[in-house]
Formats: structure tokens, sequence, C-alpha cells
């Protein structure tokens, strides 16, 4: 790629006002088709911020050994589960790629070697939660994946590079959730909003007292940080695109909270937004 390549790519994405960041707790994929509190706090969210010019998500279903960016020019909706009803598996979203935005996405992560994608799409993680917020699918979507082969801070420090896309019109969503422990779901209270095993309880407390203060070393450092969050994070997929949104804040930025319940004991809906 030559410089005028990158002035082209950089030219298509014209400086606008500083988007927001937005980490969202997606939970089961049947919020995509259903009607409820949180998914209506997704649409809430997209109505008090300027309609973006493109998208860039980050999803804890896109877990990867390297780095990867979307780059074809019409991503193809995945249906990546199982078990559920056919009306989700007929659920499109024909929202349009961008390979100009993948493009300046790889070249602001140098020297991270960042391969375009052409295979992948838009997994749950990304669609079930936009297509609430823009039901038209006329927003560029791409997706960055998480290399589940680096530690924590690393996720953090690379969230940085990309902040210069946020003065360009570019939504950076992390979608995900903090307390996400499928193997101690509560089933009796699958759809019990506020219901939490003891330790859930105390988990999304902490953490959510760490947001507000601030206190992000101690978000980065979850697993030194006791049993309560060693099971609500059993594993990091879903936890790391909190991670990436709290990489992109500027210290004088507002944080606040939306959606902020547990439901099913063991999940927690709480969604985050920076600036």
């Amino acid at each position: 790629m030559n410089l005028n390549d990158l002035q082209n790519i950089s030219n298509s994405f014209r400086n606008t006002q500083r988007m927001p960041v937005l980490f969202l707790g997606h939970g089961s994929p049947m919020n995509a088709i259903e009607e409820n509190q949180f998914v209506q706090g997704f649409r809430k969210a997209a109505n008090e911020i300027p309609k973006p010019n493109a998208i860039l998500c980050i999803s804890a279903h896109w877990y990867t050994p390297g780095t990867f960016v979307t780059a074809m020019e019409m991503p193809k909706t995945i249906h990546d589960f199982y078990g559920f009803p056919k009306e989700l598996f007929d659920v499109q979203y024909p929202a349009p790629g961008s390979p100009e935005l993948a493009k300046e996405t790889a070249e602001l992560l140098l020297p991270i070697d960042v391969e375009e994608d052409h295979n992948w799409g838009l997994d749950h993680g990304a669609w079930s939660v936009i297509r609430h917020m823009y039901p038209d699918a006329d927003i560029p979507v791409i997706q960055l994946s998480i290399d589940y082969t680096k530690p924590t801070q690393y996720h953090y420090d690379l969230a940085k590079r990309l902040n210069k896309l946020r003065e360009k019109g570019i939504l950076i969503i992390g979608s995900g959730n903090i307390v996400h422990n499928l193997r101690m779901i509560d089933w009796k209270n699958i759809n019990t909003v506020g219901a939490g095993w003891d330790w859930a309880v105390e988990a999304r407390e902490k953490t959510n007292n760490w947001l507000l203060d601030g206190n992000f070393q101690n978000i980065i450092d979850y697993q030194k940080q006791g049993t309560a969050l060693q099971y609500a994070i059993p594993t990091p997929d879903h936890y790391l695109p909190l991670i990436y949104t709290l990489g992109l804040k500027d210290h004088a930025e507002e944080l606040s909270l939306f959606n902020d319940q547990l439901i099913g004991g063991s999940l927690s809906m709480t969604s985050v937004r920076i600036g």
C-alpha cells in the first residue's frame, strides 16, 4: 500500500464530532428478536448519539489466534448458535461492509499484523444488538477479532490506537457480557431480571464501582480480584470487548452505565457509554 492509497482511505471518513464508545451486554441471542427493556436500552443509546458514518464492532464471538478485520463489501449474517427457534435463524442483517475502513483500521494498529478477512461476516455479538440500534442496515459495519493468545493489558493498549477513528464518525462497539458464566445459569430464573447468584451480585457491584471510579487497572487485573470475579469471568472472551471500550476512554470523558441488570443468575446485561 502506497501513500496515495492511505490518503484515499483516510479521506473516505472525514473528520466529525468525536463519537462516543459503547460496550453492550448482548446476552442471549434471543434478544435479537425479542422486545424487552434491554433492546429498548440499545435503541435509546443509538438515539442519544450522532448517526455514525460506520461501525467497528469487537465481538466476544470472533475469538482468534492473531488479529483479523472483516474487509468484504457485503458481510454475511452468521447464525453462530444452535437450539433456538427458526425465527432467529431467519434473521438477516444486510449491512454493507467497508474495505476502506478495514484497511485504515489495520494501518492504525501497525506494527501489529492485522490480516484482512473475507470469510467471517457479522456474528450474533454484532448483528443481534446493531439491528435494534440501526434497523435499516444502512451503516457499514466491520468487525475486529480478539486475539486469544494475548493478555488483558495487551487488548487495553491496542484499543488506544483506534482512537482516531472516533474523530471520523466511526462508532466503536464492544459486545460481550461482564458477568457471563453459562455453566451456572439459574434456569428457573432464566428470564428473571434482577436474578443473580451471590457471587454474580458481588462481581457486578465491584466492576460497576471500578468503572464509575475510573479504576480500570483492577478491571484489567480481574484475575487477581477474588472468587466472585473468577466465577463471573471463567473465560475472557465475553469480558475482553469491555477492555477495548475502556482503552478508548480519554481522561476527561464521562462514563455511564445502562441496562445494568443481572439475569438468569449468572449473566449481566450491564452496558457502558463513554463520551
